[in-house]
């Protein structure tokens, strides 16, 4: 068991690219396209790639309907929910498998123990960069921060369903909401689009929100949330907390607090979507995926995910007066009220 334990760790990184590589042949959507149990041949063909490696595909499949990705029947293969996923009219989780799976990701995590032996806060990609932070690389290169933006629009049309769908009355009672950080616009798009009578605004840094969709139906504002965050009912922060230390975080809230202050004197809220670190789930696979985070988040901006015991620590030294944490709501997140 150690030995095979080892061995599957050392291999892991396979999954990801046998991931990144249905992926990128569309395996999902030839699937569904076919609408019906897809045998391998019509796989293959679809594709195509030549007959002589129909069997590596199958081999490739294997694992893939192994660890769940795709279902298979004995007419062929079906997707499942993790595979639709990744279709291109859905989710499009693909570009999210794609960010992760570069081959600078690679380069980038083999020099993960150098950064152990280095004095000073540099992080792994701040070394492997020159020094630069990754917002700064998003920033001066489009290229990247267009690949960021797909990525986070991708993962954050995932998340949003779910909110709305299963979480929807934490809406309740709001008439303005401000989406801090909220990227392009795709959770605000869906926040407004499930709730139309709520003034929604989308807040970004300004050359974020330069490429945010275009829609009547909630305004753009770009600024930095460091100095003043619009004025409304309640504040959205979706995955964003986490990219920042305690002290930046406390800032953060301060500023949060202060809109909503701002806006209605009594009542109002801060909406936080974001990972709660709890070692004794039973859901080990949410466990390993909390704790895969907390390494990237400490390797590429020297930030971390939380714990309950760090984000009350962090609340309370906002000057929060309390909040309420709903525990995994959304697959790894939970949903956060924190009350000015």
């Amino acid at each position: 068991m150690d030995l095979t334990l080892i061995q599957n760790l050392s291999l892991s990184y396979i999954s990801s690219f046998a991931l990144r590589c249905a992926v990128d042949l569309d395996i999902s959507g030839r699937i569904q396209a076919y609408g019906r149990p897809m045998p391998l041949n019509e796989l293959a063909r679809s594709i195509p790639i030549p007959p002589e490696k129909d069997s590596m595909l199958g081999r490739l499949m294997t694992l893939l309907v192994h660890q769940g990705v795709f279902g298979q029947s004995k007419d062929g293969y079906q997707l499942t929910p993790a595979s639709e996923l990744l279709l291109t009219d859905g989710s499009n989780l693909g570009a999210y498998v794609r960010l992760f799976t570069q081959s600078q990701s690679m380069k980038d995590w083999s020099q993960l123990s150098e950064v152990f032996k280095d004095t000073g806060n540099c992080t792994l990609f701040e070394k492997m960069h020159d020094g630069k932070k990754a917002w700064e690389i998003l920033k001066e290169t489009p290229e990247s921060g267009n690949r960021f933006n797909e990525a986070m629009a991708s993962q954050s049309n995932s998340i949003m369903r779910g909110l709305v769908a299963r979480c929807s009355n934490i809406f309740d009672g709001l008439n303005s909401l401000v989406d801090v950080g909220g990227g392009t616009g795709t959770a605000i798009k869906i926040i407004v689009e499930a709730f139309p009578g709520l003034k929604c605004t989308l807040f970004d840094l300004p050359h974020v929100v330069q490429n945010a969709l275009k829609s009547d139906s909630f305004d753009v504002i770009g600024g930095d949330m460091f100095e003043k965050i619009p004025p409304a009912n309640a504040i959205f922060l979706k995955k964003v907390l986490h990219d920042w230390g305690d002290e930046d975080c406390v800032r953060i809230l301060k500023k949060c607090k202060e809109a909503v202050l701002e806006s209605s004197k009594n009542g109002g809220k801060v909406i936080v979507v974001d990972i709660v670190i709890d070692l004794e789930n039973s859901d080990t696979k949410a466990v390993e995926t909390s704790l895969l985070y907390d390494i990237s988040m400490m390797s590429i901006h020297g930030s971390k995910e939380r714990n309950k015991q760090e984000w009350h620590d962090i609340i309370l030294g906002a000057d929060y007066s309390g909040y309420k944490i709903y525990p995994a709501q959304l697959g790894v997140n939970s949903v956060i009220e924190l009350y000015p």
